[in-house]
This record gives C-alpha cells, structure tokens and sequence, in this order.
C-alpha cells in the first residue's frame, strides 16, 4: 500500500512538471511569435515608409511626404505627373526611363522623378495640374512648364538647357498692368486683352499658363497682339471704373474703348478668337454678283456701308460702330459704284436689306442710312439694331439670343423649312403670321421649327396639342403664354395676342408644389411662389439655385443652412433656395448658367440683383457679402 502510494506521488509530480514545461514552452513560443510578429510589423512598416525616395527603372518615385524634402537643394529636377490608367503615360513611360537614364549620365547627372497625382493629389495640386501627363522641369524649386515634344532629344534638350548655372526664366509674355501705365497701354494700343484677376482665386489660376501661353504666341504675330494682366484686389480704382465684379473678367479695349471679351478660356481659343478679333470689323465687297446672291439665297440681313474710300469720314464711322458688334452682325463694305448702284445708295450711306425670303407687302425691302460728320456710333449701331430683322423672321438657336432678345415675341412654331420642296408651304402659314404682326408694331413676331424648340414647347405644355401649328408668347420678366390649341388661322392669332395686350392670359409656370410647411431657416421656392417671395420689395433675399445632383451644392448645404439659422431672427432678410431643374425661374434677370448660382435681390432692387461670385462659399464669406449689400439688416455686424 505504502508503494502505491509512493507511486502515485511520483507519477502525480511527472505529470506536474510536465504540464510546467509544456507552459513554459507555449510562453516562449509565443513569445518567439509575439517577437516574429513584432519583426514583421517593423518589416512592413519599413515598406510602408514613403518619406524614402525609391527608384522604378531609374526613375525617382515621388509623394506627399518626400516631395519637399528630397527637392531642397537640387538645382535641376525633372518631374513627371502621371496617372496610372492614362494611356498616354503608359505610351509615354518607355521614354521616359530612357531620359532618366541619359540625364543620370549627364555631368552632373539630373535627377529624373515621376509623381502619381492621382495618390499625391497635394503636390499635384500645387503645381496646378489638370492633365496627364505633365511636364515640369523645377528650377531651384520654381516650375518651368514644358510644352515639347515627348521625345527623348527634345526633352533632355530642354532640360540641359534649363540647367545651365546662368539660365534665367524668360520674362512673362503677359503685360503686368497698374495705375501708372494702365491708361497710357491701353490708349495706345489697336487692340489688347487686358484679364482682371485675384490671386486668390481658383479659376484665375487655372487660366494663367493657358493666358500666359497665348501671350506669348501673339506677341509673335505681325503686329503684335497684346495680352495683360490687371490685380484687382491691389488696382481697385481701376476694376471700378470697367465694372468688375467677378473674377477672372477680360474685356477687350481698342485705342481705350472697352469691348466685352466672349471667347474661349484657353491657349487655342483665345489665339484663334483674338487673331479674329484684331482683323477688320467689316469685309470689303468689290463684286455686285456677292451681294445678289447674299440677297437672294441669304439668311440674315445684309448690311453694305458704301463709301468714297477709306479716307471717307462716314466709313471711319462706320467702322467704329461695326467694332462693338462684330460678334452680333456680319458687316460689309464697298468703294465700288456697281454695288451703290445695285443697292440705290450713294458714298456716305449704309443699306440693310432683307433676304427675298422675307420680303412682304407690309415692309420695304431695305433701310438706308446717311452717314453724316455729326452722326454718332451710337446712332449707327441703333439703325443696325433696329432694322435687322424682318416683320416676321426666322427664329433659329443660332440667331435666338442675338436677334430675337426683345419682349414680347411671339412665336409660331410649325415644319419651318426654306428648301425648295417645302418653301411654299412655309411662306402659307408664315403670310398668316404677317397679317397680325403688321397691326402689333410695338411687339416682335417670328416663326421657328418645331424640332428646334421642342424643349420650349415642352415647356409651354404644347408638345403633344397635336395641332399642325403652335403659338407661345416670352414676356417681360421671363414669364410665358400658351395659346389653346386649335386650328390656325389669322384671327384666331390675332385674338389671342389681343387677350394678352389686355392682360387676359395667364402665364405659364413649370412649378412644384407650394410647400406646405417652410418655416425652416432656408426658405424653399417654387416656380408658382418665386414672385411673392424673391420678388417681395419688403424684403432683402439670397437665393441659390441648385440642382438635386450637383455636388458642389450638396458640400455647400451645411453652411448655407448654418447661415438662414444665423439670420434667422431678421425679419426682413431671407435665405432661400430653388430647385432651378424642376421650377421656372420667371424672371430674366437671375439667369441660371451653372449650379450653384446665388443672387442677392435687394429689397430696393428687384430687377437687378446682385450676383454671388466670390469663392468663399462658407458662413463667414457669405455674411461679408450680406453686410455689404443687404438693405433691411437690424443687426449690427459685431452683435452676429
């Protein structure tokens, strides 16, 4: 028995150190493991580490993190800014590992480095760039743009070139105006594009290479055309005078007369527009046989000044009153007695004369003015203006905005269409139009193509009438008119423009429904309550029109509602929005060309409002641009 039990206790203190030494080896174990783990962790964060500059087929990779730091002190640097699905990178990459080879060659070798900015979007944004892949060269830190081929020769040229210890940028092309040589640039100069900006702002930085590149090509030209610049947030007399509320603003000016600047924003547009712009305003005519055919196959009017020669006093007029609108009218001019003859006028006179499509009995065919020392431009220009489209024109989207912009205007919209099979039928309903425009001289009357407008007539609610023919009228203040439809015919066109001259029609408004509760802190607008709430002479009013899917509007609700909370207690103040995609803005003033748009309609101001364009679209921009131009604030500006 004592054996036994002796035995146990041995077999028991066995198992014991067993079970210790198994412990004991799981703990070391897992201490190996913990320890390898720990080694793995230090691994990967290593790989992880993107302050190291690595190296891809001999070229630098560059980030966020490494960017700055690796550029202090290099003299020369080539940087590529790439995305990894631009095809054209990839194309490009093979070349590129080619330059970083030869330039790491070169004594001293140049550093070759490429960014991914689609990954380092800080870098990326602050050298600006919009597309891939970009080409800088950076000297001593400062970004050389690089506009060659992409090849290798071209590139190591350039960069070579730019690494010289005495190569020095080449001065801006771009004219640096202020006070003190404004006036006298501008005066002096047949033509030049002058770009207000603020240093600020966001869409001035993105014009300023594509400015700065076009510069430089028409300075080149014969003669030469100028491009400047104007801060103006330091020459604020100078934005005053011409007007500038938004940034960037170009305007044209010729020997010191301002012109609005409508062309495009970038290197090629702006070349193509300016290289147009610097030609003459009108076109020398030296055959009769080109105004007869303009005449009687044209579609526009046609305007001929006729003159002695170009000393005559009347065509230096003449010129000068074609520069203003140049973009709104196509002008002519001849020194040759066979045209005089050919449109009965004699040197001193300008004739506008319809095309035959549009000759009727109600009007004469051509208009003719004489040109006198005392006559001014402006005289001129309102003779061009107010004889250049016919009783009943010819509505199209490439005349619309230009001809047909005066209220009201009544439009017939039918299968308007000029060609020969189709002329007569066009000229039946167009005879009926001119049998009511004649008797309503004070209003304006077209006919357009249904498929032209079918948006419009969508809007009119007269898209499925199913009538052969259709009328709408566009009234002051954007409202609209639908005639009923029914069988067209004179008098039935004639009654219907009566009711409206006697204010019997009611507009037609695409609306949602009237909010049932807008007490919130921004108020909502539809099309049927635009009028009684922005248009309220009681009160000042923001509004903002946006649209469901924009998202710069969906990152700007959280302030614009934070600022109707702030002035919540203003009882005559409002901030408001509108769904500008599902409601008619009635009124022509607040045109909506892009989302968000905010105005601010003050109270004493309706029919002008005031447009928000500065970039600061949070609660402190906004209340800076409340308080200068709200006209009912309670408020001082430090109780807010």
């Amino acid at each position: 028995m004592r054996k036994v039990a002796l035995l146990l206790i041995v077999l028991l203190g066995v198992a014991h150190f067993a079970t210790v030494s198994r412990c004991e080896g799981d703990v070391a174990e897992n201490k190996e493991t913990t320890d390898d783990e720990d080694s793995d962790s230090e691994d990967e964060e290593d790989e992880d580490d993107d302050t190291e500059v690595k190296e891809e087929n001999g070229v630098l990779v560059l980030n966020d993190n490494n960017f700055d730091t690796f550029m202090e002190g290099k003299d020369t640097v080539l940087v590529e800014f790439y995305a990894p699905w631009c095809g054209h990178c990839k194309q490009f990459a093979p070349e590129y590992e080619k330059i970083a080879q030869t330039l790491k060659e070169n004594d001293p070798p140049i550093p070759v480095a490429k960014v991914d900015a689609t990954v380092a979007s800080q870098v990326a944004s602050k050298f600006e760039v919009s597309g891939y892949p970009t080409i800088k060269i950076l000297k001593n830190g400062q970004p050389v743009d690089y506009d060659g081929d992409r090849t290798e020769k071209a590139i190591v040229e350039r960069v070579k070139e730019v690494a010289q210890p005495d190569w020095k940028p080449p001065p801006e092309a771009t004219l640096v105006l202020t006070k003190d040589n404004f006036d006298e640039t501008v005066n002096n100069a047949d033509i030049i594009l002058v770009e207000f900006y603020a240093p600020w702002c966001g869409h001035c930085k993105r014009l300023a290479p594509e400015y700065e590149k076009a510069a430089k090509e028409l300075s080149q030209r014969t003669p030469p055309i100028p491009l400047a610049k104007v801060d103006a947030t330091v020459e604020d007399e100078i934005a005053s005078r011409f007007e500038v509320t938004g940034y960037p603003t170009l305007k044209i000016f010729r020997k010191g007369k301002m012109f609005d600047y409508n062309g495009p924003r970038e290197k090629y547009g702006i070349v193509e527009y300016m290289g147009e712009q610097a030609g003459p305003p009108s076109k020398q005519v030296q055959a009769v046989k080109q105004v007869q055919e303009l005449i009687k196959d044209g579609d526009d009017a046609v305007i001929v000044g006729v003159f002695a020669d170009e000393q005559d006093a009347a065509y230096e007029i003449y010129i000068e009153a074609c520069n203003a609108l140049r973009e709104d009218f196509t002008f002519r001019h001849s020194f040759s007695p066979e045209v005089s003859k050919l449109l009965k006028a004699t040197p001193g006179q300008v004739v506008i004369a319809q095309p035959e499509k549009f000759h009727s009995k109600y009007e004469p065919s051509s208009h003719t003015l004489t040109v006198k020392e005392s006559t001014t431009v402006s005289e001129v220009q309102e003779f061009f203006k107010k004889h250049m489209i016919p009783l009943v024109g010819h509505r199209k989207p490439s005349n619309g905005d230009k001809r047909y912009n005066n209220r009201p205007l009544v439009v017939v919209y039918y299968g308007v269409d000029f060609s020969f099979d189709y002329r007569k039928t066009t000229q039946f309903w167009r005879s009926k139009v001119l049998d009511v425009a004649k008797d309503f001289p004070e209003y304006t009357f077209a006919i357009a193509d249904e498929e032209d407008y079918a948006e419009e007539l969508k809007s009119l609610g007269l898209s499925e009438s199913g009538e052969e023919v259709n009328v709408g009228i566009m009234a002051d203040g954007g409202k609209k008119f639908a005639m009923e439809p029914e069988e067209f015919d004179s008098e039935v066109l004639s009654d219907f423009v009566r009711a409206f001259k006697k204010g019997k029609l009611k507009p037609i408004i695409k609306s949602q429904p009237v909010p049932k509760n807008n007490k919130g802190p921004v108020k909502v607008v539809v099309g049927k309550t635009f009028d009684d709430i922005v248009m309220d002479t009681k009160k000042d009013v923001l509004i903002e029109f946006y649209a469901p899917w924009c998202g710069h509007c969906k990152k700007l609700e959280p302030d614009y509602i934070a600022l109707g909370k702030k002035y919540k207690g203003e009882k005559n103040l409002v901030i408001a929005k509108m769904d500008a995609t599902a409601n008619d803005v009635p009124n022509e003033s607040y045109k909506v060309e892009g989302f968000p748009t905010i105005y601010f309609a003050p109270s004493n101001s309706k029919q002008s409002p005031i447009k928000f364009e500065g970039g600061d679209r949070t609660v402190e921009g906004f209340s800076k641009f409340l308080e200068e131009h709200a006209t009912k604030l309670s408020q001082k500006r430090d109780e807010f």
